[in-house]
């Protein structure tokens, strides 16, 4: 649900050297001509209103019916923000350090900006033609692409950060539980056949949702206990699409089917436990809540890397224990050279990644130059990332 303040609570806003003003307002109080700062999407990620649009009576009215109760808008000229720069060590000994530890991060997927223009045309083409026979032909032609990036540079791990560069909701989801599925599923030796397959069924996992009410995918408050079961029903609604098309197998349509299971039995839409879940299913759930935890919606504010990372560390009687150890080892949250901030007050570079721990590479302070061994050294147990 969105935040309850008034209109004129706002907040100055840096975007590279301007300022401009981003204010929140209740729906009954939007006029036309106000430019909306943020995207309104439906809970298929679909995008009703981009953001930064210009509002007119048909979008307010449309975001009335909808039931918002209100919406971020901002005035003032827009900039991008400029990338953050790596803070100049100011001592020989940091900046020796820095090269000396200097590990170069595994080789990640890269998606370029003309493939994601493209992936994501074909997604929502997707989502919006279930029925067209030509719906197998898109889904085999946005996986090759995803295989291909994957491929290419040899990629065994993903900078969820890059993953995150568009505002496109309705291909980034369907996309990033589809790449990281197939990073998982390379990563612990599948078939190339199969790595294929999994990235369809993580492409095409939310298919039901197409098929469930819109005023259900567009409430942007909490579900009552009915609603929830009419959403719940999109992964069997899913399998039934995916059923009368004889191109796709039936990995693939369990995969789809069993997303939302858990190991402990209390998924749905079966509630079988570890032995009765398709192994496709088993990596797409893993991916699947993770991106759902990190993903900001209408109904929901995201939350961080960090603690999404935290939280799928938890869930060791819901999900597959080896899916999610292979996710931790091929997620990184902290690409080399980022500037990370220490609980000791100190900032530091980012100089290399461990697999087995995402949460704590090695850094090294941009001042003392000291090294923060943050996965290894139990001198370092007490300092955390902030």
């Amino acid at each position: 649900m969105f935040e309850s303040v008034n209109a004129v609570n706002y907040a100055l806003v840096k975007k590279g050297c301007r300022m401009y003003n981003r204010y929140f307002v209740r729906v009954r109080q939007l006029e036309p001509g106000m430019r909306i700062d943020q995207s309104i999407v439906d809970r298929m990620d679909r995008v009703l209103i981009a953001k930064y649009t210009i509002l007119d009576d048909y979008m307010i009215d449309s975001l009335k019916k909808m039931n918002i109760a209100g919406v971020y808008v901002s005035e003032g000229e827009i900039e991008e923000e400029e990338p953050q720069q790596i803070e100049e060590p100011t001592s020989a000994i940091a900046k020796n350090n820095i090269s000396k530890y200097h590990v170069d991060d595994r080789a990640k997927v890269k998606l370029s900006e003309s493939l994601k223009k493209r992936v994501s045309e074909g997604v929502q083409y997707l989502y919006n033609n279930s029925e067209s026979p030509e719906f197998s032909k898109a889904a085999d032609s946005i996986t090759s692409d995803l295989m291909k990036a994957i491929t290419e540079n040899a990629a065994v791990a993903v900078d969820i950060s890059a993953l995150r560069a568009s505002d496109e909701y309705t291909f980034k989801h369907s996309v990033d539980v589809a790449t990281m599925s197939m990073i998982i599923a390379k990563k612990q030796g599948y078939k190339k056949k199969e790595i294929y397959e999994i990235g369809v069924s993580g492409l095409l996992h939310d298919m039901g949702k197409a098929k469930i009410p819109s005023e259900v995918l567009n409430k942007p408050g909490r579900l009552t206990e009915e609603e929830f079961e009419v959403m719940k029903s999109h992964s069997l609604l899913g399998y039934r699409i995916l059923q009368e098309k004889v191109e796709f197998n039936e990995q693939v349509k369990f995969g789809v089917l069993q997303h939302h299971e858990k190991i402990n039995g209390k998924g749905y839409p079966m509630g079988v436990t570890k032995d009765k879940i398709h192994k496709y299913a088993r990596i797409l759930t893993v991916a699947d809540i993770y991106d759902a935890l990190v993903t900001e919606r209408p109904y929901k504010k995201a939350f961080s890397q960090r603690t999404a990372v935290e939280m799928i560390m938890s869930m060791t009687d819901e999900l597959d224990i080896d899916a999610m150890k292979t996710f931790l080892a091929s997620v990184i949250l902290y690409p080399v050279d980022s500037v990370v901030e220490l609980s000791n007050g100190e900032k530091a570079v980012v100089v290399a990644n461990n697999p087995n721990t995402a949460l704590r590479p090695t850094v090294v302070g941009t001042i003392s130059g000291e090294v923060y061994n943050l996965g290894e050294d139990l001198k370092c147990a007490n300092i955390v990332i902030m």
